[in-house]
């Protein structure tokens, strides 16, 4: 049978939080078409290159800012915290390196956000995806791999302002 007792109450939270759901929906809504907006205006080819939309774009550009000021994209890699660490010491050097994490995490989550889609969605991507994965990888250190490389795209088409044209 249900819940008998206190029925008006449940009823009336759960109204209550059925039009809390719809007002942050509405105001996701607003912010995604008011980014749309400012990525217009700043005809940035980013959104060219696949896995990055308006929000991912945004959130790319505003973290990276002039790309003048990283001389390669290496650097951008190394800002973004996608390089991997070397842990040596004297004759010892680590045959397992990890992800360095340093820099701008809003940066590296939202390349690493973008690679997820463009290793299954972008030809090239993908491909680099399957070989990394035929190497015997584990899924996030292919797509950490994905990343390393989306970072140098998104280097080049913010560099150069031209859109993103995929290699046959």
């Amino acid at each position: 049978m249900g819940v008998t007792f206190a029925k008006s109450s449940f009823t009336f939270q759960l109204k209550t939080l059925i039009e809390q759901i719809a007002f942050i929906e509405k105001q996701v809504k607003e912010t995604e078409t008011e980014i749309a907006g400012i990525m217009e205006k700043l005809e940035s080819p980013i959104t060219t290159i696949t896995g990055i939309g308006n929000v991912t774009g945004a959130a790319i550009i505003s973290e990276i800012g002039d790309i003048s000021k990283f001389d390669s994209p290496r650097k951008l890699v190394a800002f973004a915290g996608l390089d991997a660490t070397v842990t040596q010491s004297g004759e010892f050097e680590a045959a397992h390196n990890v992800m360095s994490k340093r820099g701008s995490p809003y940066l590296r989550k939202a390349i690493f956000q973008a690679a997820l889609v463009a290793a299954f969605k972008a030809p090239v991507l993908s491909a680099y995806y399957q070989k990394k994965r035929a190497e015997g990888k584990h899924h996030l250190t292919c797509i950490g791999a994905v990343a390393r490389k989306m970072c140098n795209i998104i280097y080049a088409v913010v560099k150069n302002n031209q859109p993103y044209v995929p290699k046959a």
